[in-house]
């Protein structure tokens, strides 16, 4: 059994240089690797890309990123929570790719199981579109998509042991999966880890084969993004 487990966030983050490009799971703030991006943020790393679903608020997630101006490029989908984003994208301080959200996860999966690119329908005939190839099966249009290339991806993980093995809980099993082994060097933050052979094998959502560093997270805060509740009585 190879041992994944490193120390702290520090010791997963060694390797990490400016310029770099990194995948960051989660949804909203659901799900994000908090400990990493905290990391980042003290280690004021500068001109990066970042893959994500989306791009935080403000004072949370990717937002203290943004803050810092350490995001050159961001790749996302749904960007519409953080004001400091919007700010930067119009006064174009930050380069912004807007990928539709199936094809997002889909550029993370191809990238995770060694595919090169796909084609899919989503986004023929829009911008999205635009420089790509286009390709026409069965009647229909497709587009096409490489799939992504990073030196880091950033996941959180419910429970992992030892070997890297991960279980998500809840709908914290949104883009975390699909990144795993997606990118050069995989890493995973967790709230509970265990001994290998802890797990119970049929409930493992990501097998370690995937994950190249393990560690048990602290302090996470898990904000919830836009909690609706209705009026009482």
């Amino acid at each position: 059994m190879i041992r994944k487990v490193v120390n702290n966030v520090g010791e997963a983050l060694q390797g990490v240089e400016d310029g770099m490009t990194f995948m960051l799971g989660g949804f909203g703030l659901c799900g994000i690797p908090e400990n990493a991006i905290s990391e980042l943020v003290k280690m004021e790393v500068k001109n990066i890309t970042c893959i994500s679903n989306n791009a935080g608020v403000d004072d949370f997630g990717l937002g203290l990123l943004l803050q810092k101006k350490q995001i050159k490029k961001m790749i996302s989908s749904y960007v519409g929570e953080n004001d400091e984003f919007e700010r930067q994208m119009l006064s174009g301080e930050l380069e912004v790719e807007l990928t539709p959200q199936g094809t997002l996860a889909e550029k993370c999966r191809a990238a995770q199981a060694g595919f090169p690119a796909f084609y899919t329908p989503a986004g023929y005939g829009t911008e999205v579109a635009e420089g790509k190839e286009t390709r026409e099966f069965n009647g229909k249009m497709y587009v096409l998509e490489m799939a992504y290339k990073a030196d880091f991806a950033f996941v959180k993980a419910w429970k992992g042991d030892e070997a890297g093995n991960l279980i998500f809980k809840g709908t914290a099993r949104n883009f975390n999966p699909c990144m795993c082994g997606a990118a050069k060097i995989t890493v995973a933050e967790v709230e509970e880890l265990v001994p290998a052979g802890e797990l119970n094998p049929n409930e493992i959502h990501v097998p370690g084969i995937f994950v190249k560093r393990i560690f048990q997270g602290t302090n996470y805060e898990k904000r919830i993004e836009q909690r609706t509740v209705r009026k009482r009585n």
